[in-house]
């Protein structure tokens, strides 16, 4: 059986079909957790590029937002894995869907790096001073990026 086919014949799939409101409270739920999500990491990703570099340090920046980030990853991540499987195929057909897979992957990729990276050294430039280039762009790959997930999701509609 065909993967997508499959999963649109799964309970969680036919539960959000089938149960009024369930898809348009999903939506909802999606939009929160993206705004959780892209908000906070916008405001991190503005720190490194110097936003605020003498009023808050990037690991005090990191410790208030991130967090808020990461809950409200999950939150999008759930929520739309939900839509997902109530018309994989029709999502999985649009021209949005793969695009908007791929700059996940992107961002996620960028995370990674970062964090096991130039963040690793984060005392060395924490405070007053310039963030390293590779700081920088991860900062800037990720506004980039996090920007071009909401609207590759919003074109999914539309494509």
């Amino acid at each position: 059986m065909e993967p997508l086919t499959w999963l649109e014949g799964t309970w969680p799939a036919e539960f959000v079909r089938d149960t009024p409101w369930m898809y348009s409270s999903l939506e909802i739920v999606h939009l929160l957790g993206l705004a959780l999500l892209v908000g906070p990491a916008a405001l991190f990703d503005l720190r490194l590029l110097g936003a605020g570099r003498g009023t808050i340090s990037v690991s005090a920046a990191a410790r208030h937002l991130l967090p808020v980030a990461r809950a409200g990853f999950a939150v999008a991540a759930v929520s739309g894995a939900a839509m997902f499987v109530a018309g994989a195929r029709e999502i999985a057909s649009t021209g949005a869907a793969p695009v908007k897979l791929a700059l996940l992957g992107v961002a996620g990729m960028n995370v990674a790096l970062f964090h096991l990276g130039v963040y690793r050294r984060v005392a060395a430039w924490d405070r007053d001073r310039r963030a390293p280039a590779a700081a920088r762009t991860a900062g800037a790959v990720s506004l980039i990026t996090w920007v071009a997930v909401v609207a590759a999701g919003r074109l999914i509609a539309y494509t």
